[in-house]
């Protein structure tokens, strides 16, 4: 990351940059928190604005072209930045049914506590959507005064705070865990609802605009010189439904064809339903 550094000063000569050993000083890593190593920490009129922990290049490079190009600072008596951040966070906190504002991802947690908050939720199949407080540290920093509560990671069930990791803990040693977060639907729950989707589904490589295969691509054409409304899905951007079909179907190949939710089937039996006249009724059907 030093001549990452280097190239954004050379890039940015009206901004200081300053390096310092975490080590050499550690009541500066005490007092920022800093927990990893590289940590980038934003200065503006000596208040810090942002952070970054982590070797990310791309996000420091976009982070030091955003902050570089921003004016002074808004007056500390302007409410309004104060007002678009409750309505930022009450967004956030309200963007899926149930949001884990945590350090890191759930591929990758950046600390233990989020580890094992994943962990549990993972293992009790609730569905969860996430937000990484390390990537924004405006909403890490408010989000513990929004809902009083001065840790992470903390769970959000519709919006309402349920706790952080101890909260979560107790719940589950409770049994109450299942009956608080939602769970995620099993998968042949989720092939139902996706091959119902539409009244004529198409599981493809690719996408109406680009087909991947020119498997996916013959049966683009196909359907649309018949002018029927349909939708597609992509299997190449989910593996669990790519490979959930095959046995949900017993159909091992893509594409894959489906009207009011029942296979019709792939490119063979689509271009002898078209052959035989047969493959405008049967879409139809479907569009009834």
């Amino acid at each position: 990351m030093n001549g990452v550094m280097a190239e954004l000063a050379r890039e940015h000569p009206q901004v200081s940059f300053v390096k310092l050993e975490a080590e050499a000083v550690p009541e500066v890593s005490e007092k920022y928190e800093i927990s990893s190593v590289p940590t980038f920490l934003f200065f503006k009129n000596s208040q810090k604005i942002d952070r970054l922990d982590g070797a990310h290049a791309p996000e420091l490079t976009k982070k030091v072209q955003r902050h570089a190009s921003v004016g002074s600072l808004p007056p500390s008596g302007n409410e309004h930045p104060k007002e678009d951040l409750s309505l930022r966070l009450k967004k956030l906190t309200h963007a899926a049914p149930c949001m884990l504002f945590m350090k890191g991802t759930p591929q990758e947690p950046r600390c233990g506590f989020s580890k094992q908050m994943v962990e549990i939720l993972n293992k009790h199949n609730i569905q969860f959507s996430s937000f990484d407080i390390l990537s924004d540290e405006e909403v890490r920093q408010g989000l513990k005064t929004y809902s009083n509560w001065p840790t992470y990671p903390q769970l959000y069930v519709s919006g309402e705070l349920i706790g952080g990791l101890d909260i979560i803990k107790e719940l589950e040693a409770s049994e109450e865990l299942d009956t608080v977060c939602p769970k995620a639907p099993k998968l042949e729950e989720r092939l139902k609802v996706l091959t119902n989707k539409a009244s004529v589904m198409l599981f493809m490589k690719g996408s109406k605009q680009e087909a991947k295969c020119g498997f996916s691509k013959q049966i683009l054409e196909i359907l649309n010189s018949t002018g029927v409304e349909y939708e597609t899905f992509d299997i190449l951007e989910d593996e669990e439904v790519r490979q959930g079909l095959k046995t949900y179907s017993n159909w091992p190949t893509y594409p894959q064809l489906y009207v009011k939710g029942e296979l019709v089937g792939g490119l063979d039996i689509v271009k002898e339903l078209k052959e035989n006249g047969e493959l405008l009724p049967v879409l139809k059907g479907g569009n009834e």
